[in-house]
């Protein structure tokens, strides 16, 4: 029987759902999984078939070392998904990687470490007349952490919140705010070999006083994604692909999608790496994953 590592943290397990009904799937499927932390250096990856991150969440303050963790099991088993999808995913300068191969992505300027923030923020704001607010957050990052929205008259108190981030080494997004967002929340949709299984709504994050709702469980609900943004979600997974020149198809993914000003679906984030899978959510999700992972390693 092939043995799997499902690598979480100390701090992230307890609020990583999707573990209890994926172990009882991998089970099914004929796998024997164990949960493993990602820092425990005393685990010996090698002796496993496969090694899937699922909520190693403690990398967003610990990059480098996460990386180099991937880098490390990549050495000496199989990595799901590959090591380079870890280094790309993982900086959210990949919005642009997108948008280059013509993916409908939200709307994002960059600005690096020692640059003035507030002509960037200006520009945005100009170039999206019908956005009443901006959003600024660091490239890497998860659970909207760092992340602030600003209405359109607090130019400089925005600007000076990227300086902030700017100042601690972080690269910053740029970004209009959609109203969609409050109203409708974002739908993200999960696939498993490139197939898509299931989506949910998740509640908007951002405040407007600054503070950020943690995506609990009781802030998403089942949600049936439409044709349209199924295929813009396929077409993020098969752009990621082919920037990265990998083997198809992943393993799994989400894409995260919200609408535009003008009622059009666009790419929010996407997570190829250690995603929230949203598995309570749907009754064959897990199954599908594991099933998955099982024709992958030949079991």
């Amino acid at each position: 029987m092939k043995t799997v590592a499902l690598v979480t943290d100390e701090i992230s397990l307890p609020i990583d759902h999707d573990m209890p009904p994926l172990l009882h799937a991998c089970r099914a499927a004929g796998l024997v999984p164990e949960v493993c932390d990602w820092y425990d250096t005393s685990v010996d990856w090698s002796r496993f078939d496969a090694v899937v991150p699922r909520s190693p969440w403690t990398y967003v303050d610990r990059l480098p070392d996460f990386l180099a963790w991937c880098e490390e099991v990549d050495a000496a088993t199989l990595l799901l998904n590959p090591l380079a999808i870890a280094r790309w995913v993982l900086d959210k300068h990949y919005v642009a990687d997108l948008a280059a191969r013509g993916v409908p992505v939200v709307p994002t300027r960059f600005v690096a470490p020692g640059t003035d923030p507030l002509p960037v923020v200006r520009e945005v704001l100009a170039e999206h007349q019908g956005a009443k607010e901006v959003v600024v957050k660091p490239t890497i990052g998860a659970y909207s952490k760092n992340v602030q929205r600003f209405a359109r008259p607090l130019v400089e108190e925005a600007a000076r919140y990227a300086g902030k981030l700017l100042d601690n080494g972080a690269h910053v997004m740029v970004q209009p705010y959609f109203e969609s967002v409050d109203r409708h929340g974002e739908t993200d949709l999960i696939f498993f070999e490139e197939e898509f299984s299931h989506s949910i709504r998740k509640d908007a994050m951002l405040s407007p006083d600054g503070t950020v709702n943690v995506p609990t469980l009781d802030t998403r609900t089942p949600r049936e994604a439409d044709a349209e943004e199924r295929a813009v979600a396929l077409a993020a997974l098969d752009a990621a692909a082919s920037h990265l020149g990998i083997e198809r198809p992943l393993l799994y993914g989400r894409v995260d999608l919200i609408r535009d000003d003008d009622g059009r679906p666009v790419v929010l984030e996407l997570d190829l790496c250690e995603p929230s899978l949203n598995l309570p959510f749907t009754d064959t999700g897990a199954t599908r994953f594991a099933e998955a992972l099982a024709r992958r390693l030949g079991s």
